[in-house]
């Protein structure tokens, strides 16, 4: 959930540093901090808040200084303030480290080595990491005929007792041109350049300087100094590691013309669909093709039970999947909280398939319930934006959206890209199995259309300004839908919380009157999802039961639906599309009405409180 950065090459760290904790923020920014090596020593300056906090009690760069870790931290133990943010010293002065992750049994370690006599400063289980490893390194490695240098050994010692998740950059005082990294859980990635090196949590802090890339596996720990790097498990196994290509472009991470992050991302949907469907729908011979789990096809069409698995905005996505795939393909699919399943007694009988999505691919919970998946025979496939990630990894197979990096907190082109895979996969299974060819061919004709028809609905973006501006001053809302816009709701409701802090519920339509009708008061805003398709009376229905109740209605519909403008306080509308495919369209009003909302209440959109954007950590 943190963002780490090191660097050890020609030029001054610190403002290599300082940049890439910039790019990283969105993965934590209650506090932050650098620690930079000069002359056998570690200077650490350390602040609460956001990066730019930090710069203000940053010396001048020194062009000595070419060894440095950073840190931008999202608070797990201890509170957000300057004696809690990293880099940690360990006791004896020589260790510091900054940490992305969760130790499960620190305070047991604490306990044992306070009796050993260490002294902690913080709150942190992190600080137990910089302790334990000067605890060893005090210690020596006691063995003379070793020829293992003994920070190297005192970290993989230390690695051995620790449980938990851990993305790690470490240094030492005594070694002032080596850079260590460890990853377990938590991403960790090596960009090298020109005999220059930067070990971060993302590529983002890396594509300014260079583009390759080397991505590490868990338990696996790198050894860096001056011109040469080498890889090797925390049980000192060699390990050979390729260069990769990184996927995207500095351009692409960069706001350009647009205020935030967010709003960049709502306006780049029409081409990342573009780019997620590009060489995988062919509409001249009515398929779809997705190389990334083509081996897998036959198998699914004669699986017994889909799972997917998921958490937050990837859990509405997968809702979506699950109706497309019943829909069209007639499998039994089911979509479960990853944080659930993770922990329950699953039954994965022989011919279930687990589909697990993450934008990030690093998703804590969603990891882990690959894991099980796996333990217990499953075939796993994968849903992931982000090549390389350690989700992409431990799947069988899986699908990569190909819609660029997202960098705001709240997810809004990885949401579409999400339905638009499992559109794709759920047509093709249909294919193959029950649709006609007549049918597939006209989805798949309909889903081609569908980024130029988000061009159209972004449009209306000043109008559904003015929409937010109006009802802002109500705190309680409610977003209804039937059917596949049902999912849409609940991520409705999800925007609108994350960035605005408006409480926010997302419901199918129908169970309204099965509680929460009874909220409904004083100008209530209620959005509703009612775009023509089976259930459009009967959401009608449920529009006048609001309205005699005094709620505002809110409304998206389908473009030329004369009828609905009576019933609507406020309107908004949709092109039309088949319901199955709606989802991509009717999420984009409700992305942007969020999204203005929390502006015009003066709320930092892409940084929301308590909020990071990758959930690395429990």
């Amino acid at each position: 959930m943190c963002g780490i950065v090191a660097y050890l090459g020609k030029k001054a760290a610190q403002p290599i540093l300082i940049e890439g904790l910039k790019r990283l923020e969105y993965r934590g920014y209650d506090s932050a901090g650098l620690a930079m090596l000069n002359g056998g020593a570690i200077k650490i300056k350390k602040s609460s808040g956001r990066i730019s906090c930090l710069e203000e009690i940053l010396d001048k760069p020194d062009e000595a200084e070419v060894l440095g870790i950073g840190h931008t931290r999202w608070a797990t133990h201890g509170e957000p303030n300057t004696v809690n943010a990293h880099p940690h010293l360990d006791y004896t002065g020589k260790i510091a480290i900054a940490h992305n992750g969760i130790i499960e049994n620190y305070g047991t370690l604490k306990t044992w080595l306070q009796n050993k006599g260490a002294k902690f400063c913080s709150e942190t289980d992190t600080e137990v990491i910089a302790n334990l490893i000067g605890y060893f390194y005090a210690k020596g490695n006691g063995d003379e005929s070793n020829s293992q240098n003994k920070f190297e050994w005192a970290v993989q010692r230390a690695l051995h007792e620790i449980h938990g998740t851990y993305g790690l950059a470490i240094v030492c005082s005594d070694f002032p041109e080596m850079l260590i990294g460890a990853k377990k859980g938590s991403p960790l990635i090596l960009g090298v350049g020109d005999n220059e090196y930067i070990l971060a949590s993302d590529a983002a802090a890396i594509v300014e300087h260079t583009t390759q890339a080397v991505y590490f596996t868990d338990n696996e720990m790198v050894i860096i100094g001056p011109n040469k790097f080498h890889t090797k498990t925390i049980d000192n196994v060699t390990v050979s590691k390729d260069l990769k290509e990184i996927e995207f472009s500095l351009e692409q991470i960069e706001l350009g013309d647009f205020k935030h992050h967010m709003l960049k991302e709502i306006f780049e949907q029409p081409k990342a669909l573009s780019m997620c469907m590009r060489g995988r729908v062919d509409r001249q011979n009515g398929k779809i093709r997705l190389g990334g789990i083509d081996r897998y096809l036959r198998d699914l069409t004669r699986t017994k039970r889909i799972i997917i698995s998921a958490c937050g905005t990837a859990f509405h996505a997968g809702l979506v999947g699950e109706f497309l795939f019943e829909h069209l393909a007639r499998i039994p699919t089911e979509t479960e909280y990853a944080s659930e399943f993770r922990y329950r007694n699953p039954i994965i009988e022989d011919g279930t398939v687990v589909i697990s999505i993450s934008q990030s691919g690093e998703t804590a919970d969603t990891l882990a319930s690959v894991e099980q998946a796996k333990e217990r025979g499953a075939t796993v496939l994968g849903i992931i934006n982000v090549v390389g990630s350690s989700i992409a990894r431990a799947t069988d197979a899986g699908i990569y959206l190909h819609v660029g990096p997202e960098i705001g907190v709240a997810s809004t082109k990885a949401f579409t890209g999400q339905v638009t895979v499992l559109s794709m996969l759920a047509i093709e299974l249909g294919r193959r199995m029950h649709l006609s060819s007549t049918e597939a061919d006209s989805y798949i004709d309909e889903l081609s259309k569908i980024p130029d028809k988000i061009e159209q609905i972004l449009k209306q973006s000043e109008e559904i300004k003015k929409i937010a501006s109006a009802n802002i001053d109500k705190n309680n809302w409610l977003f209804l839908g039937r059917g596949f816009n049902y999912p849409v709701a609940l991520e409705g409701a999800l925007k609108l919380k994350e960035i605005s802090y408006i409480h926010a519920e997302g419901l199918p339509a129908a169970e309204m009157k099965h509680g929460p009708i009874a909220l409904i008061a004083d100008r209530m805003p209620a959005v509703f999802i009612a775009t023509k398709g089976p259930q459009y009376d009967k959401i009608m229905g449920n529009i006048a039961e609001v309205r005699a109740r005094g709620g505002k209605t809110i409304i998206v519909a389908t473009e030329g639906d004369e009828s609905i403008k009576e019933h609507a306080d406020h309107l908004i509308t949709v092109p039309d599309t088949p319901e199955i495919l709606q989802p991509m369209l009717t999420v984009i009003p409700l992305q942007l009405l969020a999204y203005h909302a929390a502006v015009l209440r003066g709320h930092d959109v892409d940084k929301p409180r308590n909020l990071a954007k990758s959930v690395t950590v429990e």
